[in-house]
């Protein structure tokens, strides 16, 4: 009886195929099972999400916030339409319909923990913080969390976005070479000596240049490019916040928070409270 070669091949490459799937399957079933879930139970239903074990610090840290119940009766303060929903300002448990929120903390902050296999998709859980001028560092809050919904992309505008937060890294660079020359500088106004100004911003400059040109490009992933222009996100902030879960179930709440009316603050015009957090 001849063999049918091909056949033969195909039956294998097909069965390998299989076996890979199944294996990355059992990987990803043993990681969410090895994962701490928490239960945020809402005016608007019930959100689950699996913290990181790859981020042990945020992870901990929000274990024990929820824990302490510092996440009861908190508001979902900020909620934007296509980006993201914000919570955890302990202030918000009593605040007034038209008090200003989003500046209230645990009094610390959590160290970056910025890890490459986690990017902004939808649905994933992200530390919220302050700017970079304020925290160059990009520090986490100590309790202040966000949810992203953000939205699809094509792959020409994230193309554009590389080169946008390529730039951004070298404008970065350069205001951090500008802090340290801020007596120079201060000197020279005060002098009124414009020459030497602009002589000081060309060296600045270059030095910049040249330091940028020296770490890595930033580049999309190809599975970054995937999730971005099918489930969507918001690719503008990575790198730069802290992502440390992500919701397991109650996705359709997210949603539905996501569409809240909303005032000039952002703040939903009708309270959306966290009635209880709880460790799954």
């Amino acid at each position: 009886m001849k063999t049918n070669k091909s056949l033969l091949i195909c039956l294998a490459f097909i069965a390998l195929t299989a076996c890979s799937a199944g294996s990355k399957k059992q990987t990803n079933r043993m990681e969410n099972e090895n994962r701490t879930l928490v239960k945020l139970e809402t005016t608007m239903g019930n959100i689950t999400v699996a913290l990181y074990n790859e981020t042990p610090k945020h992870r901990d840290n929000f274990i024990k916030l929820v824990k302490e119940g510092v996440y009861d009766s908190t508001l979902f303060h900020r909620v934007i339409k296509q980006f993201m929903i914000q919570a955890g300002d302990p202030d918000s448990k009593s605040a007034s319909d038209t008090a200003m929120l989003g500046s209230g903390d645990v009094g610390y902050t959590i160290p970056a923990e910025f890890n490459p296999k986690f990017f902004h998709k939808r649905g994933v859980l992200a530390a919220a913080r302050q700017g970079d001028d304020m925290n160059p560092e990009k520090a986490s809050s100590g309790c202040q969390f966000y949810i992203v919904t953000g939205r699809k992309f094509t792959e020409p505008q994230l193309l554009g976005m590389e080169n946008k937060m390529n730039e951004q890294r070298e404008e970065a660079i350069f205001d951090s070479l500008a802090r340290q020359h801020m007596k120079e500088i201060y000197k020279m106004r005060k002098a009124g000596d414009n020459a030497g100004l602009l002589e000081l911003q060309d060296s600045l400059e270059a030095q910049a240049r040249e330091l940028a040109d020296k770490e890595e490009k930033f580049r999309f992933t190809p599975e970054q490019i995937q999730a971005y222009s099918t489930i969507g996100g918001a690719p503008h902030l990575d790198g730069s916040y802290t992502i440390f879960g992500e919701v397991t179930e109650g996705m359709e709440v997210v949603n539905n928070i996501e569409i809240a009316k909303t005032n000039r603050a952002d703040r939903p015009v009708e309270n959306i409270r966290i009635l209880k957090a709880s460790i799954e």
